[in-house]
């Protein structure tokens, strides 16, 4: 991990940028329009894009890309916790992720019994993955993202 490597690489790419979205697949649709030639999404929202008939190639860096999982907890004394754990057992459950694939959602399942979908399986194949550390993450997301707004989005 190197820090001051990526926020260099970031801010020679800013003069590039048409605009940084508030979600994560804002920026999709101008791409599939053809209003910007170029955007960096969730694997999620370029599927879904492309899905609606936008002409869009889905490629990833040679370097890789990084992944993460959306997450689900009890939490500590909840009012509930016997529904709570249901819900949590249900929502990593072969039979609800399975759902991902049925209804043509492109996330990648936590459960490795539950296949990808198939177009989320062959845009893959090639990708070359990494972890999130989800610890560093988290304890340091404020001071990068106060970082990345000064030397990035308004130096």
């Amino acid at each position: 991990r190197d820090e001051n490597k990526a926020f260099d690489y970031m801010k020679k790419l800013r003069p590039n940028v048409q605009l940084y979205t508030k979600s994560g697949g804002g920026g999709t649709l101008p791409v599939g329009l053809g209003q910007a030639g170029a955007g960096i999404f969730f694997i999620v929202d370029a599927l879904d894009t492309k899905a609606k008939g936008y002409d869009v190639t889905i490629s990833f860096p040679k370097e890789g890309i990084g992944t993460a999982a959306e997450g689900i907890a009890l939490i500590k004394g909840a009012k509930n916790p016997v529904p709570a754990k249901k819900l949590i057992d249900w929502a990593t459950s072969p039979a609800m992720q399975s759902q991902f694939a049925k209804y043509k959602i492109n996330f990648v399942p936590a459960h490795p019994d539950v296949a990808l979908e198939p177009s989320l399986a062959l845009v893959l194949k090639d990708a070359k993955l990494f972890p999130i550390d989800a610890d560093y993450a988290g304890a340091n997301r404020k001071r990068i993202v106060e970082r990345w707004v000064a030397e990035v989005l308004n130096p």
